[in-house]
């Protein structure tokens, strides 16, 4: 009888870290996903700039012209 200090706990296995959540590392380890999310986004991202084509030119200016490597040869009206 009494006031507790162990109770049960099943061992189970999760990605997020089971009951206690806690990892030692987690200021590093989210770190290092942000870094590879934004290198991964900017891959994909420099890439569509790359081929992003348009057949007929749009009627009002669109943000990716901006960045995109063939707006002047697909739009001959921008600037």
């Amino acid at each position: 009888m009494g006031g507790g200090g162990w109770y049960y706990v099943p061992k189970v296995w999760s990605p997020a870290g089971g009951w206690w959540p806690t990892p030692v590392a987690w200021k590093r380890n989210t770190a290092v996903c942000a870094f590879g999310i934004c290198v991964v986004s900017s891959l994909i991202f420099k890439v569509s700039a790359e081929k992003e084509r348009r057949p007929i030119p749009p009627y009002k200016h669109i943000p990716s012209q901006r960045w995109c490597k063939h707006a002047k040869e697909d739009d001959p009206s921008l600037p």
